[in-house]
């Protein structure tokens, strides 16, 4: 089982590799603008830098740990030794990247099994580096971790939560249950929002920005290193019943505990 060492250690590794990514992100959005994209399927864009910043983060990460597996949105990655794995997104929010509008993120994770060990997002355009590390909490810089601040999450406001959330693009069968859900949450919150970067809305949920968070359809890669943010933040995280399947199904539920459990009484009837 990794130790407290190794995940600091993890965390450090990812850290630089996503440095890289940044800098190919970056780069490419101050050349172009609006960047070039192709589709992956129906309402799923991918970019060149999308690409380019997988590779540089995988090819970091296999450099200093070649046993570990690797788990990445574009590539699929590789498989491993060590029963640890690494979850990547190189670019959370490509939409909002193709488009010029400026909320999306670099995503990394360590997992042991099913057990989060280190995570880390960084908003590129802010220069705000979440991470967290397993039982060490959940903090945010901007890029030196000696200036770091920990996070919390917010409590729950008398006047309704403040929610994040994502439209189903990609499944759009899912679209009038999770109305539904909607029509019920937006009538007992005190607002709604919706960014396009799933890791983002997690990170700002564990730095309690939002109140809590809710989703339908996600891959693990879009909430790998955003959920353990959230835990490590004081907050709790699950699917729309109050189980685990977050993580396979991709319908997640995340907030301070009252907020979570606001969540959880109305989707657990959606």
């Amino acid at each position: 089982m990794a130790d407290a060492s190794d995940a600091e250690e993890a965390l450090a590794v990812a850290r630089e590799a996503a440095g890289e990514a940044v800098d190919v992100l970056l780069a490419a959005w101050a050349t172009t603008g609006r960047a070039e994209a192709t589709r992956k399927r129906p309402r799923d864009l991918v970019t060149e830098a999308d690409r380019e910043s997988e590779r540089r983060i995988v090819e970091r990460l296999s450099r200093a740990f070649p046993e570990h597996a690797i788990v990445a949105e574009e590539s699929g990655g590789r498989s491993g030794t060590s029963g640890l794995r690494w979850i990547v997104d190189p670019l959370d929010g490509t939409a909002n990247y193709v488009h010029g509008f400026p909320m999306f993120a670099v995503s990394i994770a360590l997992y042991e099994g099913e057990t989060p060990l280190a995570g880390l997002v960084v908003d590129p355009v802010r220069g705000e580096w979440f991470s967290a590390r397993a039982g060490a909490g959940a903090w945010l810089d901007r890029g030196d971790p000696a200036d770091a601040r920990r996070l919390t999450v917010a409590e729950a406001a008398d006047e309704g939560p403040l929610l994040a959330t994502g439209f189903p693009f990609r499944r759009p069968a899912e679209i009038d249950r999770y109305l539904r859900a909607f029509r019920e949450l937006f009538l007992r919150s005190s607002d709604m929002r919706r960014a396009g970067s799933a890791a983002l809305d997690l990170a700002y949920v564990a730095a309690g920005r939002v109140d809590g968070f809710w989703e339908t359809g996600l891959s693990p890669w879009d909430i790998a290193a955003g959920e353990l943010l959230v835990l490590e933040a004081g907050g709790r995280v699950s699917d729309w019943k109050g189980g685990a399947g977050h993580r396979g199904t991709g319908w997640i539920a995340a907030g301070g505990p009252e907020t979570h459990r606001f969540l959880l009484s109305v989707l657990a009837d959606a």
